[in-house]
């Protein structure tokens, strides 16, 4: 029988360079697989669904199936994972402490990025701060003219300016704006000495974070088209037992004691520190093992009017995929 040809796009990481490089095979598949910049990646998947498999952004995700849209479909594979306690960037001339955020000026790429959704949770949930007190503005981070790829539903009281003509690291520089919440750091944070992070030690709190909640902060999941389950529903098994496959050949590789499977110094290390904050298995794949920071999230993006109800995590990924099966 010959297999079924699916098309994935995804960007390099090594915990997918067993799949790609068909070491791993996802049985009864015959991926044609893509490297492509993210950008591309998510604004071809969230407009067309031009990928049978492909990486996407949680935010954009959940938005859309709080919408009804169902093109798409998550498995729960999680590629991308940052900690957002370091995301929030503020000018220290203006604010220092917790309080100070109300009735401030900040600054998003999008309202529904995810490593914004992430941030403005810690604001409201750690700092204590009512979103509604801040005065928010959209922006692109590097260049003007970014806008939102899905339809918001802000709630009450929140105010969020959208702005095309400049970039919110021109606007936190000359002083127009008095923070960020963003995925990468603004140019001016290494140039201007006023643009600090709000965190002094960001990592500790993360930490701290991750090990007390349970949270580790998923950006990006995998999505597959509602077309292709539909018709072969066995797909998502094999590619959730695929990609679970290998991520551990790849978190084998960078815990191996005299060697470095990437040109990172002390990778070891780096490893069994992470073990100690969130348990052997530290980067898991799976609805009940990330259960904490799926329902975490959906509470903060349905709290911002990124989602347009409150989503559960059994609503989000196939049956076939809720009770996983370990290898």
């Amino acid at each position: 029988m010959s297999k079924l040809k699916l098309t994935m796009a995804v960007s390099h990481y090594d915990h997918v360079i067993d799949i790609a490089l068909k070491r791993v095979e996802v049985e009864g598949v015959e991926l044609n697989m893509m490297e492509l910049p993210l950008h591309d990646i998510f604004q071809r998947t969230v407009g067309f669904a031009d990928f049978d498999i492909a990486e996407m952004s949680m935010a954009k995700y959940v938005s859309m199936r709080s919408q009804g849209d169902d093109r798409l479909i998550a498995l729960p594979v999680f590629l991308s994972r940052v900690a957002r306690h370091s995301a929030i960037y503020v000018r220290r001339d203006r604010i220092k402490t917790a309080a100070d955020f109300a009735g401030k000026r900040i600054g998003v790429p999008e309202w529904a990025q995810t490593a914004a959704v992430y941030g403005r949770g810690v604001i409201a949930h750690e700092l204590g701060v009512d979103l509604r007190s801040i005065h928010w503005v959209q922006a692109g981070l590097g260049e003007a003219g970014r806008a939102e790829k899905v339809p918001l539903n802000l709630p009450a009281g929140l105010e969020l300016t959208p702005i095309s003509d400049k970039s919110l690291t021109q606007m936190l520089d000359k002083g127009e704006l008095d923070g960020l919440v963003c995925a990468t750091p603004p140019n001016c944070f290494h140039t201007n000495p006023d643009v600090v992070r709000f965190y002094e030690n960001p990592t500790e709190a993360e930490m701290a974070y991750a090990k007390n909640k349970k949270i580790l902060p998923i950006m990006h999941g995998v999505v597959v088209r509602k077309a292709v389950l539909d018709a072969h529903p066995w797909v998502a098994g094999n590619l959730f037992h695929a990609f679970e496959t290998a991520r551990r050949h790849s978190v084998k590789r960078m815990a191996f004691p005299g060697a470095t499977a990437v040109p990172v110094p002390w990778i070891t290390d780096a490893v069994k520190r992470a073990q100690e904050v969130m348990g052997k298995d530290f980067w898991p794949y799976g609805v009940e093992e990330n259960r904490p920071t799926l329902e975490a999230f959906c509470q903060f993006a349905y709290e911002q009017g990124v989602c347009h109800r409150l989503m559960k995590p059994e609503e989000l990924f196939p049956a076939q995929t809720l009770q996983t099966v370990r290898v």
